[in-house]
């Protein structure tokens, strides 16, 4: 008995260690609140019709949430959703999917009124959360490493990952909420930038998240101020390019 429980505890530590999480919740909460800013009528009864009372914001960290559950959805097709991989400019597709795979999928079923509204609820949260998902540079991955969860090293004297640092610690580091981040980043998008961000294509967003991969991999494993300093204006923008993106998907979906 003590044995199989060593080896349940082992086998957690190492689940928890490799897992890819996107941003973290404070990520998908910031970039859904500023979402909010730019719904059109239309997109905004669309996510009321499907999700009631329910934001976008609490929505948006469902499918991780969901990671939990014992459903075979969850436990073994759910996990590759979240990333894709890209190689020399190009998707490298999947047998399992990605999140570009998905994210077509989930859509079709969110404007698929003949579905049930629990199937079309699961559909638009998880469409929320790959958007915000691709936004995250290392969720576009180039193969190699992971996505960064490979690449083990310091923050702030706490060991950590790559992958991990740009999920949440980041973010986390500034102690703010998620409104806090949404009030301070959604006002200092301007009319030219959030036009210029209305680009529905997930390869775009990827493509970007992808490209940012030679600046954000540091040359020394003990990351602190300088590392934040560095990275500061790379993650509020794609906080902000995710809010913006979010807001465009759902209003085109709502016309379609």
């Amino acid at each position: 008995m003590r044995t199989s429980f060593l080896g349940l505890t082992l086998l957690l530590c190492v689940l928890l260690s490799t897992n890819s999480w996107g941003w973290g919740k404070q990520g998908h909460r910031i970039s859904s609140e500023i979402a909010t800013s730019y719904l059109s009528p239309a997109g905004q009864q669309l996510v009321n019709d499907i999700l009631g009372v329910e934001t976008i914001a609490e929505a948006s960290t469902w499918p991780d949430y969901m990671r939990s559950s014992p459903e075979t959805f969850w436990q073994r097709q759910s996990t590759h959703l979240h990333y894709l991989t890209i190689k020399d400019g190009a998707r490298i597709p999947s047998k399992k999917g990605d999140a570009i795979s998905a994210l077509k999928d989930f859509s079709a079923q969110v404007k698929n009124k003949t579905l049930s509204l629990k199937v079309r609820q699961k559909a638009l949260r998880f469409a929320i959360h790959i958007i915000g998902d691709l936004h995250q540079p290392l969720h576009a991955g180039n193969g190699t490493d992971r996505g960064g969860n490979d690449v083990k090293l310091k923050f702030f004297n706490q060991n950590t990952n790559l992958h991990r640092v740009w999920d949440s610690q980041l973010i986390d580091h500034e102690q703010l909420s998620y409104t806090e981040w949404a009030s301070w980043l959604e006002p200092k998008i301007t009319s030219k930038q959030a036009k210029q961000w209305c680009d529905t294509n997930p390869m775009v967003w990827a493509l970007e998240s992808n490209n940012l991969h030679p600046t954000l991999y540091p040359k020394r494993k003990s990351l602190s101020w300088q590392y934040v300093y560095k990275q500061r204006q790379t993650l509020r923008l794609r906080l902000q390019q995710a809010g913006v993106r979010l807001a465009c998907y759902l209003n085109e979906l709502a016309e379609q």
